[in-house]
Parts: structure tokens; sequence; C-alpha cells
């Protein structure tokens, strides 16, 4: 869970590889208000040759301490880290900015070139942000790999205040020749929220250099996600992403599985306590299948993920050799779910890398869903008639004598049927290209939904006309580098009804040509294979949509088996 997410950074925040060149007063919970009180460390800082690293952390310094201990740090050219995390407890927040302040502009006298730059567990704000933003510009930073700034309540403010002095810091840096290589990067608890994590995700895109990422319980929600997603692709040498806590949903989830999909080197990736949802999931799930071929751990706890789509992930993971912990609790699979997921990471030889299920949410009620179809249905109805009665109005005041209107690709996608179909004529395929936008990948499976409902098994040409028209708008639809295929998937699983989505997305009324056509589909060459395996869990469900369709599922399903990857 969340806080177990927190408790992982914070041993990671302990954990240093510098040995030699420290001086160390951490964790003595002593208080330094003074000059006077910090006499005795200005002496041992003027003392030590070679000083590389200072530890402040766990002690609490007043403005005059600090501005005491600047002035020692002045000579040191050396100096490279600083831990100074939690050394401000008890300290009114307007004594810490020019307590930073002084810090930092010694660092700079000095000619320092830092690494690491640890200032978490301070509760400093937006203000505190200000009191480093001089040093984060200067060329003492130019050199900065780390930069830890953990539960510091810095807001949106302060991350914009941030985002902008890290991207000074880089522009002023390249044009040094010597470009900002920022590696590590961690701002959980802070409040960063939209347009916080929006800001930094600039600055990342701009850098191109982050190795880690942990931006855990910042309020961030999909439009702050889709952002740092588009910003982790500029970054390939990206290991860690530790979004734990922050709110995907279906838009950020997606987001993110595309970004992955361009990152080689990712080992961990932490999205518990995300709410990424079955479409979510779904999507990262073929974005592993695609790649990340070093992944050591994956979470996706507490994310309302439900049976089928768990096992997509489970799947997902088989052949990665290096995969040490995957994590679905809290998830929303329910006995025979869990059951069902043990079961496919023992057949992959994997049992012991799943974590624990003991926080399984039950698989979600299906009452209320049952009763959302049926009320789809009824208005589906009325919708139907509403139409019907328009269309009487309108040849009620059509003239005998006005020229009917030529079929179109529009009209027929609007009010389907077999008549209008034919009616487009040998063109029909080049006119559903042009009508449909395939870059959109809910439009484009809206349109096969609308265009296989009208397919029929014995009548020749109607069957001829669905397949053709088909395969004209999926076969460019996938052809194209950008189309999101499992973006296509998901929605066509959504309309189906055989998906729960976060949208109020009305389920068409499954059709034996619905079925029958993907049928046909998923036969042909352009249509990926990563794909199988999803319409194949999904067709295997007993659900109401299906039961009227039983034949058609039956031969989709064995198709599926046929044309299924060898693993």
């Amino acid at each position: 869970m969340a806080t177990d997410a927190v408790a992982q950074l914070a041993d990671s925040l302990a954990k240093t590889q510098v040995t030699e060149g420290e001086l160390s007063y951490k964790g003595q919970g002593r208080k330094f208000d003074n000059a006077q009180s910090v006499e005795e460390m200005v002496k041992e800082i003027q003392e030590f040759k070679g000083l590389q690293a200072l530890r402040l952390e766990g002690n609490t310094y007043g403005v005059e301490a600090a501005q005491a201990i600047a002035k020692a740090l002045e000579t040191k050219s050396e100096f490279k880290y600083c831990y100074w995390s939690d050394m401000f407890t008890g300290r009114l927040r307007s004594e810490i900015p020019p307590a930073l302040n002084s810090l930092g502009a010694a660092l700079m006298t000095a000619g320092a070139r830092l690494t690491v730059l640890d200032l978490s567990d301070n509760a400093f704000g937006p203000d505190g942000v200000k009191g480093i933003e001089k040093l984060l510009k200067s060329t003492a930073c130019h050199t900065l790999q780390e930069l830890r700034l953990n539960n510091c309540g810095m807001g949106i403010g302060g991350g914009k205040i941030l985002a902008a002095a890290l991207t000074e810091c880089y522009k002023q840096s390249s044009a040094q020749g010597t470009p900002l290589g920022l590696k590590v990067f961690i701002a959980g608890r802070n409040r960063l929220e939209n347009d916080g994590a929006t800001a930094l995700a600039q600055a990342f895109q701009l850098m191109g250099s982050l190795e880690e990422v942990h931006v855990p319980q910042n309020g961030i929600n999909h439009p702050g996600v889709t952002a740092l997603a588009t910003a982790m692709q500029h970054n390939p040498q990206l290991r860690v992403l530790n979004l734990n806590d922050n709110t995907f949903t279906k838009k950020g989830a997606i987001a993110m599985a595309q970004a992955l999909k361009h990152l080689r080197s990712v080992q961990v990736i932490n999205f518990g306590d995300c709410l990424v949802r079955s479409e979510g999931a779904i999507a990262i799930a073929e974005a592993i299948t695609e790649g990340l071929p070093i992944l050591k751990e994956l979470n996706l706890s507490f994310g309302e993920i439900t049976g089928e789509a768990a096992l997509l992930v489970a799947q997902s993971v088989e052949g990665k050799a290096t995969l040490e912990k995957l994590d679905l609790n809290g998830n929303c699979l329910g006995e025979e779910g869990c059951d069902a997921l043990r079961e496919v990471m023992d057949g992959l030889n994997m049992g012991d890398l799943l974590g624990s299920l003991s926080d399984d949410e039950g698989e979600p009620e299906e009452d209320d869903e049952d009763d959302e179809d049926e009320e789809e249905d009824d208005y589906e109805e009325e919708e139907d008639d509403d139409v019907e009665e328009e269309d009487s109005s309108v040849n009620e005041v059509s003239s005998p004598l006005s020229v009917p209107r030529p079929p179109d690709a529009s009209s027929f996608l609007c009010f389907p049927s077999p008549d209008k179909l034919l009616k487009l004529g040998t063109k029909r395929a080049l006119l559903f290209e042009q009508q449909v936008d395939v870059a959109d990948a809910g439009k484009t499976a809206e349109a096969f939904l609308k265009i296989s409902s009208v397919y029929n098994e014995e009548d020749k040409d109607v069957k001829s006309a669905v397949l053709d028209s088909i395969d004209a708008i999926l076969r460019k639809a996938f052809a194209s580098p950008s189309f999101q295929g499992y973006n296509f998937i998901s929605s066509l699983l959504v309309m189906l009804g055989l998906l729960k989505s976060e949208d109020k997305v009305k389920p068409v009324r499954v059709v034996p040509g619905h079925l029958q056509a993907l049928e046909y589909v998923v036969r042909q060459d352009y249509f990926p294979q990563d794909h199988i395996a999803v319409l194949e869990a999904f067709m295997s469900r007993h659900v109401q949509a299906l039961e009227s369709c039983s034949s058609a599922r039956n031969i989709l399903k064995s198709t599926l088996e046929q044309v299924r990857p060898e693993n």
C-alpha cells in the first residue's frame, strides 16, 4: 500500500555511497540556534581537508547557526554532497529560506560542483524552494546528479519554481558545453498536483537524462500523469518510475503505457494505489509484452483491476527473466480470480514472484452493471423510435419532385442498414477510409461495430461489402505508427459491454455480425498478435451480453486459439 511505498522511499533516501571526505552530524537530535552553538562544528569543517560531504540531517538549525556553517563552507571547493534532510524541525517557516540562502551562497562562493542535494523532510513549502532557487540556477548545480526533495510541502507554486530553476540550470550548463545530467529526482508527498507535475515534466523532457523518478502521493490526476508520461519518453535511461498513490484513471494509464513502449531500461514500475483500472491495466500489459526486457518489479496494487485484466498483466511478464515481484494485491479479482491468477503464475514458473493477494476487494457487483445495461437497451429502443419518427416526418415534408439524396458513408454510420451499405457502391471502402478518423482508436472501434452490425453470413453481397469496408479501415489504422491498438481493443470491449469503463459509454446490443466480423479480422495479417490474448480472455467470460451470440462466440474463440502466437 501507499505507506509501504513511503517506507521504501525513506530507506532509499537513507542510502549513500560516500565514505571518504565525509563529515557527519547525522541524527544527533541537537538544537543549534546561533553561531556560538555551532562553534565546534564550524572548526571541524574548517579543518577538514578535502571535504566532499556534509551530513547535517536529524538536527535543527536556526538562521544564525546556518550562516556560521555557511561561512565555513566558503573555502570548500571540492564539496559535492549535501545531506541536509530533516534539519529545520521546530523552526518557523520564515527562518528556513534565509538559512538555505546562506548555505547555497557559500557553495557558490566556494566554486563547489554538487553531485547530490538532499533536502527531504524539511516541510519548507514554496518559500523554501525560493531559498534554493539561486543555488539550483548556479554553476554549482551544473553537475547535479541527484535531487531529493521528499516531503517538503512544495505545493504547485514550489513545483513551478523548481521546474523553472532546473530549466534555467539546464540551459546555462548546455551553453557552457556541459548540460545538466540529473539522474535521480525524488519529490514524494509535495502536493504538486497537475500544474506542478506538468511544469516539472517540461523540465524532465528537456533534460532527458533521468534514471529514477519518484513522485508518490502528490495529488496528480490524469492531465499531470499524461504530461509526465510524455516527458518519460524522452528519458531513455529511465530505470525506476514511482508514481504510487496518484490518480491515473484510464486516460493517465493509457498515456503511461504508451510511454513505456519507448523505454527499454525500466526495471521498477510502481503504479500502486493509482486507480489504473482494467482498461489501463490492459494497456500497461501490452506495453510490457512488447518491451521492458529487464523488468524487475511491477506494482499495480489497489487499482480497481478486474480478474480478466489481471490475468493479462500476469501473461505479460512471461519470459521476463529478471522479474522479482509482481504486486496485484487489493484489486477486484474475487476468490476465483485470485486462484486463476495464481494458476497462471504457477504455469509460468513464477508463482513465488506473485505478491500477497490478502487484501483483494472481491469481484465488482454485477447487479449494477446489469441494471445499467437494461437502461441502456431501453434508451437505444427509444432512440430508434425517435429516429423512425424523424425519418417519417422528413419524408412527409419532402416534395414528390425532390431528387433523393445519394447515400454516403456518414449516413450509413449514423443509421446502418444492409441496403445503405450496398448502395454505397464499389467505392464504399474508399468512402469509409475518408469518413473514419483512424487516428482516433475509439472512433475506429465504433465504425467497426457499425459496419459489422449488418453482417449477414447468408447474403454474399452484404458479407463481402462488410469485410471489404472493415479491411480498408483497419488495415489503414494498424499501418499507422501512431495508432493505439490497445486503445482500439479496449474501446471495442467497452462498447460490447465486456469491460467496464470509467467513461459513460453506452454498450451496443451485441449481434452475431460483430463477432463474425471480428473472427475474420483476427485472421488478417494486419491484426497484431499481441491483441489475441486480450480478446481470448474476454471472449471466455460468461456474460449476458454474449449469450445471444453463443455460436459466433464459440467460432471466434476457436479461431483465437488457432491464431494465438506460440510461446
